[in-house]
């Protein structure tokens, strides 16, 4: 074992200023008790290799978090100099690859070690609830996963941001910047590494609780560290899952609930009891599921799981289109949203009867075709193209989250592709693959776009040429706008008087038209005199 003494190589934090930052944060935050600080340090110089030197005599006897004897830093948000300073000292002692996952891997195993343990969180969780309500509970696990690095404040602040008015009401635009990137070393270690039986599964096993994380030259490949995560066990459907918090969250409070078991996600009767069992245990939440077949659902398509959280989104605010009713299902009411996508909202007092409704219009659904506008149940050898992004939450007769009612948002889905739309006919369309290619998934669906980060130095460079006035042509040969070129021009035409004080706010609001324009063409049923009849012939099918 290793022994800092002195300065790390990052600054002016010294090793036992970091261990002994890092242990007063955990404890002001309340992660362990005031009288767990000298086993705390101990364990946290035992994590990096490191032997000494100690705390002084007058940390060691302070008896609380107003002593003078207390280390700066320990109340700030987020403890990430202490954190990263640590990670110096045990690359320098060689616990860790030079490496930015091995940093973090690091970073996780402190903060694994200055946390309550799997039983203690649980107790403590099931105990708020049954004195203080549901809110209570989640508003301390909450804090506690930010207060112990799991959810990456830090990290996530970095996102970038803003609201686009449209057609659809106002739209909300994300540039996701918070996900860390790959150290290309490790890239190319991944490429060598031997393939071998991979534990966890996946990234949302609950088998992750407590991992220690690997690097990409492992047998199983690369795997983020988990010895910070805490999952509460709950009861979906009559079976074991978990409730956590996303580490990268796009929302408030963005959860996920996941099945104790591995299996591949599917939208069904049973996936809507979950759904509602998920909002009668947390109804101050809303709980979503991916759709279940490829280019219309989500990344993960491999483990069972939903996610939800505290956000309300633009689709739940959108306006009725048109209202109906289910012959059978006297208590739930139906709506068309006016919504680029095509979503119906089933509402009802009547649990049983709404998840009987649903499930009559998932089945429906499923067995749907349409050829006039393009919408096909099955190919021929049986292979199913229609699936349905559902959404669940319970209301109060305003609308508000956390009433009596339950609300069930059924976004049809059809992952059918063509000669000319090869990625999905019913996916964003090439014009658009600039500012956005990927899935539409739940969140999006939903109103909140999650864009990638190339977007930062590409829009930054759309925005210098547009004040330039260079020429379509011109854009075209820059190396960082030219796939934006075309757009570009177009927002120059439509704006002639583009300023320095206005084309941040002209390109950002054409992004956010994009993305109406991607989410229309996810929609099955357009906004046309074809497509508002074809969905009304399906919805008087049910």
């Amino acid at each position: 074992m290793g022994v800092g003494s002195g300065r790390t190589s990052t600054g002016d934090v010294s090793l036992i200023d970091a261990a002994t930052g890092i242990v007063d944060y955990a404890a002001v935050h309340g992660l362990i008790g005031w009288a767990d600080r000298v086993w705390a340090a101990n364990a946290v110089l035992e994590s990096v290799w490191a032997t000494g030197p100690g705390p002084s005599k007058e940390w060691v006897l302070a008896e609380g978090p107003a002593s003078p004897a207390v280390t700066p830093g320990a109340t700030a948000e987020a403890p990430d100099e202490l954190l990263a300073s640590l990670a110096e000292v045990a690359v320098a002692n060689g616990c860790t690859a030079d490496t930015a996952s091995g940093r973090d891997r690091i970073a996780m195993r402190v903060m694994g070690l200055l946390m309550p343990k799997p039983s203690e969180v649980k107790a403590r969780f099931k105990g708020l609830a049954e004195e203080d309500g549901p809110k209570a509970a989640t508003d301390w696990f909450y804090r506690t996963c930010c207060d112990a690095g799991y959810v990456r404040r830090t990290a996530i602040a970095r996102n970038v941001s803003w609201d686009t008015q449209t057609d659809w009401g106002s739209l909300e635009i994300t540039i996701n910047l918070s996900k860390p990137e790959k150290d290309p070393r490790e890239i190319a270690a991944a490429g060598k590494a031997p393939a071998g039986e991979k534990y966890p599964a996946c990234q949302l096993c609950i088998e992750n609780e407590g991992y220690p994380g690997r690097a990409a030259t492992d047998a199983m490949g690369a795997h983020p560290a988990r010895q910070n995560l805490r999952i509460i066990p709950i009861r979906l459907g009559g079976e074991r899952w978990g409730l956590q918090y996303s580490p990268y969250a796009y929302f408030s409070e963005h959860c996920i609930a996941m099945s104790a078991i591995h299996r591949p996600m599917h939208v069904d009767r049973d996936a809507l009891t979950c759904l509602l069992d998920f909002v009668d245990l947390l109804p101050h939440y809303f709980i979503g599921s991916n759709a279940d077949l490829p280019v219309v659902g989500g990344s993960i398509l491999s483990h069972d799981h939903f996610q939800g959280g505290a956000h309300v989104f633009p689709m739940m605010r959108a306006s009725t289109a048109e209202r109906f009713s289910l012959p059978g299902f006297s208590d739930v009411s139906g709506e068309v949203l006016h919504w680029p996508l095509s979503v119906l909202r089933l509402t009802s007092s009547n649990r049983n009867q709404l998840l009987d409704a649903c499930d009559h219009v998932i089945r429906a659904w499923r067995s749907w075709s349409d050829e006039s506008v393009g919408v096909v149940a099955h190919d021929p050898d049986g292979t199913p193209h229609n699936t349905v992004t559902p959404i669940v939450r319970r209301v109060d007769a305003e609308g508000n989250t956390g009433g009596d009612a339950y609300e069930a948002y059924l976004a049809l889905r059809c992952n059918v592709t063509s000669p000319e739309h090869p990625l999905g006919v019913f996916h964003p369309h090439e014009e658009w693959h600039h500012i956005k290619r990927e899935n539409i998934g739940l969140i999006e669906v939903m109103g909140l776009a999650i864009l990638p980060p190339r977007l930062v130095g590409e829009l930054g460079r759309v925005e210098e040429l547009l004040l330039s006035g260079a020429s379509e042509a011109q854009m075209a040969a820059d190396p960082l706008a030219a796939s934006h070129a075309s757009w570009a021009a177009k927002l120059a035409e439509e704006n002639p008087e583009l300023s320095a004080d206005s084309v941040h706010r002209v390109v950002r609001d054409g992004v956010g038209l994009v993305f109406s324009h991607v989410l229309e063409d996810a929609g099955v049923f357009k906004w046309d005199d074809a497509g508002r009849a074809a969905q009304m012939r399906f919805v008087a099918s049910l």
